[in-house]
């Protein structure tokens, strides 16, 4: 009988915090779209994109009127010139081909750069709003949690976007 009691009173504290655990939950997603830095990033990335799309336009341009030159004058030539012509016509092509992906790959590693710092603020401002509220969980709703209780869970997006106004 006195190990029964002594395992309940041990056991009470536990349940009374259980009972007391906060959660929150937030979009993270959503309140990245709508920091400054991160709609500067995106500005930077759209133009560099437009930039790499409107160069590979040029060379695709160009495969395209040097292929239909050659088409025109592909009876006048001897074997020795069809033959150079179109290795030069697969050259091209394979140029483009490697610049499209060097692109993307910039294009990548640009993204990475200029989102990271700021995927890192918004995980800084997350832990120190759950630090702060004593928070037991957070979850992001973006990943796509299919239920969250709302009165058991709070949505703590204008606490973080409240801490992220505060690390300007």
């Amino acid at each position: 009988m006195k190990k029964i009691i002594i395992m309940l009173m041990a056991l009470l504290p536990m349940a009374a915090m259980a009972q007391n655990a906060k959660f929150g939950h937030i979009d993270t997603q959503s309140i990245m779209q709508s920091m400054p830095e991160f709609i500067k990033a995106r500005g930077e990335l759209e133009a560099e994109q437009k930039q790499y799309e409107n160069e590979l336009q040029e060379m695709q341009k160009e495969l395209q009127a040097k292929a239909e030159k050659y088409e025109k004058e592909k009876a006048t030539m001897n074997a020795t010139m069809q033959q150079s012509t179109e290795q030069s016509l697969q050259e091209m092509y394979t140029k483009i081909q490697q610049a499209y992906q060097d692109n993307q790959q910039k294009i990548q590693k640009a993204s990475q750069e200029k989102l990271q710092p700021i995927s890192t603020k918004l995980q800084n401002a997350i832990k120190a709003v759950g630090k702060a509220g004593n928070y037991v969980y957070i979850m992001d709703i973006s990943a796509g949690i299919p239920y969250i209780s709302e009165t058991l869970s709070k949505d703590i997006s204008s606490d973080v976007k409240a801490e992220l106004n505060k690390m300007k």
